[in-house]
């Protein structure tokens, strides 16, 4: 157990802003959280927060995986001072940090998210985690499951085993993802070397990823804070907010940063 003091980070706040979809609510600021083969149980007191690892595991995983190199408060700081719901947007959901998820796990869950709500797209996730099983030695016996491959699909009932779990048409487009990647296992490496324009054209070339979805795995699973993924939230926030004009900062370099306090934000005051 460690403890660290840390500054613009929420945990419920990150947990409700629809970037991640496998943390697991123990008590009132309290996550177990699984990434990279390995799981943090965290709790939060204001600023404060104790960690269920060692200071090297926080260093190997952790630190980069709740973007904490990142100046969030320089971020703020930037917003024009003229675009009053933004800054209020910011000051509401100043806790959200962009995670460095793994990026295969961000792929599937955001091919299961689409025309999908929260409570099923986390069924649909966790239907597929435990039907396969696929454990890394971190995890051995604590009933968290990881992200299937292939292989893993293969080994427990194939192509068929998928139509059971509930996912309606997106199990074809998890099958095909999955056997593209069992193909080309570089693929991931070769999406992590390409600027924000050249992934959303990698990323849309796959049957069952458009646009918005694109959209969410550069921003959540690549890390391209310049990503600003258009859903039904945010038509709202361009319609009702800024008189159906885009704003400015929806091409800034930080638009996925806006776009998680504004998403949060009209939701939240809905």
């Amino acid at each position: 157990m460690i403890t660290k003091d840390i500054d613009y980070f929420d945990l419920e706040q990150i947990a409700e802003s629809g970037q991640c979809f496998r943390w697991k609510k123990l008590d009132e600021h309290k996550y177990r959280i699984p990434a990279f083969g390995s799981y943090l149980d965290i709790a939060q007191t204001g600023s404060h927060f104790e960690l269920s690892c060692t200071e090297d595991e926080f260093e190997e995983i952790w630190y980069n995986y709740f973007d904490l190199g990142t100046d969030y408060k320089g971020i703020v700081q930037r917003i024009d001072s003229r675009d009053r719901f933004l800054i209020s947007a910011a000051e509401y959901g100043k806790g959200i940090r962009i995670l460095n998820q793994d990026t295969w796990e961000t792929i599937i869950s955001f091919i299961i998210s689409q025309n999908n709500n929260i409570p099923r797209i986390k069924k649909g996730i966790e239907a597929v985690c435990s039907n396969y099983m696929r454990q890394s030695v971190a995890l051995k016996d604590t009933g968290i499951y990881m992200i299937p491959y292939l292989e893993d699909i293969e080994k427990n009932g194939g192509r068929e085993s998928l139509s059971g779990l509930g996912l309606g048409y997106r199990d074809e487009y998890i099958w095909g993802m999955c056997s593209y990647q069992n193909q080309s296992p570089g693929f991931i490496e070769e999406l992590h070397n390409l600027d924000y324009e050249a992934s959303m054209k990698y990323l849309m070339s796959f049957k069952g990823i458009g646009k918005k979805v694109a959209n969410c795995i550069c921003l959540f699973g690549l890390h391209h804070l310049d990503a600003c993924p258009v859903d039904v939230w945010m038509k709202k926030v361009i319609d009702e907010e800024y008189g159906g004009v885009m704003p400015a900062w929806m091409t800034d370099q930080y638009a996925g940063v806006y776009q998680q306090y504004t998403f949060f934000y009209k939701r939240e005051k809905k």
